[in-house]
């Protein structure tokens, strides 16, 4: 019995043995403990099932480090909220996952297993290569940025960003209380979906008629054409299967809510890493700059980022109440070359700042055979909505690139 409740596990070492040393995806590995894990879990929809934890979440009895040694050695005393859903669910932490500092942009050592001379994006850079290395089918990460939906779309996976304050952030390291959200990477939508299901009941469930908004973003950053076309063509297939597709153009102020997430980014960011600052030769130029910034933005630079929030959150969710996602880039292009930056996040922020639902949808790839990830935003009220129109969406890509799996 033992056998076969660990078997899972074990794989899971095996090719974990195989793929670290290229892919520097892992800050701990807890061989005993996940056995020990996989042994006693409980009957669940995740029964055995091994998962990577970003090292900003707390297992207990293993170190949270948040990629800096001013966190060396410090023990976790009890599972986060979102590790302890799973293992109730019967999923099996085998260990943690490289972060970017504090979950910022100073890059650690993991690699893109698409292209290892690529970057893997970040903050959840572990989380994402881990499952694009098919380590583990399914791995932890979170969002303030786009520290999820860009390394999922630079690695080639799924990854799915809760609504902020609907999944508890207890046991996070957190940067900024009103942007930071858990989230979950799988290697593809469906059993992303089942992740979901299986955290928090939500079961996907796709409208016969879907309606989708098509954003290209391109009054935020340059987007590099192959991008572009995907989005083109995946529209296109879902008009041909019956959504209701509408280009938004570039009318959504989302410039504006850009620079206010940046400015609440820096300004919590500041008040939640004080300790911290008190050491900046521990941290990297990336962090104090950042820190810098939030301690030089006045209360009321803030209160008004927030009020531009709020006036455009009322206008967003009823144009979510009126359709039912919006389709756009989840990056730029593909993973830049090199390891010196984790890429953009530019085109999440305004999505992060409303506190809205994200899936990253892969399947895409550029003229070099570098993944390109699409991201689906929706309604907080509606991430059934959101998952099962994400399901379809990938099951269309896979036709358009020839692909069933």
């Amino acid at each position: 019995m033992r056998a076969e409740h660990t078997s899972a596990v074990e794989e899971a070492l095996q090719r974990l043995h195989w793929a670290e040393p290229d892919i520097h995806a892992w800050v701990r590995v807890d061989a005993d403990g996940a056995r020990a894990a996989a042994d006693q879990a409980p009957d669940g929809p995740l029964r055995g099932v091994p998962f990577g934890v970003k090292d900003i979440i707390d297992v207990a009895r293993l170190p949270t480090e948040c990629g800096s040694p001013l966190r060396r050695g410090r023990i976790a005393e009890a599972d986060a909220w979102l590790v302890g859903r799973l293992r109730a669910r019967g999923a099996v932490p085998l260990g943690k996952t490289v972060t970017t500092e504090f979950a910022y942009f100073q890059p650690g050592p993991t690699r893109n297993p698409r292209d290892l001379d690529h970057t893997p994006g970040g903050s959840s850079s572990g989380s994402a290569a881990a499952v694009a290395a098919k380590v583990v089918p399914l791995a932890l990460g979170s969002q303030t940025a786009g520290s999820l939906t860009r390394p999922a779309s630079f690695c080639g996976v799924a990854g799915y960003v809760a609504p902020v304050g609907a999944w508890p952030t207890t046991g996070f390291t957190g940067l900024s209380t009103t942007l930071d959200a858990p989230g979950l990477l799988a290697a593809d939508v469906g059993f992303l979906a089942t992740a979901v299901e299986a955290v928090d009941g939500t079961t996907a469930d796709k409208p016969q008629h879907p309606r989708v908004l098509l954003w290209s973003g391109t009054e935020l950053a340059g987007v590099d054409p192959a991008m572009l076309d995907a989005l083109e063509r995946t529209g296109r297939a879902l008009a041909d299967t019956g959504a209701e597709t509408t280009d938004l153009g570039e009318h959504l102020g989302t410039p504006v809510l850009a620079e206010a997430h940046a400015t609440v980014m820096a300004y919590e960011a500041a008040h939640a890493l004080a300790p911290e600052a008190e050491h900046p030769q521990a941290l990297s130029a990336h962090l104090n700059e950042l820190l810098e910034r939030g301690r030089n933005t006045s209360a009321a630079a803030y209160e008004a980022a927030l009020a531009a929030r709020d006036s455009a959150r009322t206008r967003i969710l009823e144009l979510l109440y009126r359709a039912d996602v919006i389709l756009g880039p989840a990056a730029p292009g593909p993973a830049p070359h090199g390891l010196h930056s984790t890429g953009t996040p530019v085109l999440s922020r305004p999505w992060q700042l409303l506190g809205l639902p994200v899936v990253t949808v892969p399947g895409h790839r550029d003229p070099h055979g570098m993944p390109l990830g699409l991201q689906l935003i929706g309604h907080p009220d509606r991430a059934d909505r959101l998952l099962g129109i994400a399901r379809h969406t990938e099951t269309l890509i896979r036709g358009l690139h020839g692909s069933t799996a």
